[in-house]
């Protein structure tokens, strides 16, 4: 059985980086980011490859990581209003949640290079598929696990997360995590919907 305070931080970093996703997929169409198309990689190269590729832009990193702060933010102050909703979770005042959402959001978006880059070094085109069943299994898992253990990562590494929270965030945030690539993939940023 997963303790309660476990059970409410899993529910609460589920919650806020659901909607940071959410308004990630508002913000990113707007051509003012445009500009900001900037390769995490600055086009460097390994073997020939891209470490990175084409898709992982500061675009990404300047949306995600101050959505997910005022997300935590908004949610933590609204949780404050019910201070029983908020028993399980941080005993953080507003700055500490705007914080734990920005670490989570950089934790987020970092967590997601070193699988870009070992799929460049394989030869998997950015946002593509690699060949072979057991191969393309393989990322479809990683690509689901890579963000969310950045983001819990980080959040440990900087909070505390009991085990519980990471069981119900692994269970649940692959499910959430790919409901958003389906929704990119609907609006037209991703090429495939995995």
């Amino acid at each position: 059985m997963i303790d309660p305070d476990a059970l409410a931080r899993g529910i609460f970093l589920l919650a806020a980086f659901s909607l940071s996703g959410w308004l990630q997929t508002r913000w990113l169409p707007g051509s003012a980011l445009e500009s900001l198309r900037v390769p995490l990689d600055a086009g460097l190269h390994l073997r020939g490859r891209r470490l990175f590729g084409a898709n992982k832009t500061l675009r990404g990193l300047v949306v995600m990581v101050p959505a997910s702060g005022l997300t935590c933010l908004g949610l933590g102050a609204a949780l404050s209003l019910a201070p029983r909703a908020a028993d399980h979770l941080w005993d953080l005042g507003p700055g500490g949640y705007a914080l734990l959402g920005l670490v989570g959001g950089l934790g987020f978006m970092l967590g997601e290079l070193p699988n870009s880059f070992v799929k460049r070094q394989l030869d998997v085109a950015p946002g593509g598929a690699p060949r072979g069943r057991l191969a393309a299994t393989a990322c479809f898992i990683a690509d689901r696990l890579d963000s969310i253990l950045g983001l819990l990562l980080a959040v440990h590494l900087t909070f505390g997360l009991p085990a519980g929270t990471w069981l119900v965030v692994l269970l649940a945030g692959p499910v959430v995590h790919w409901l958003f690539n389906v929704l990119l993939w609907r609006r037209g940023f991703k090429a495939r919907p995995a």
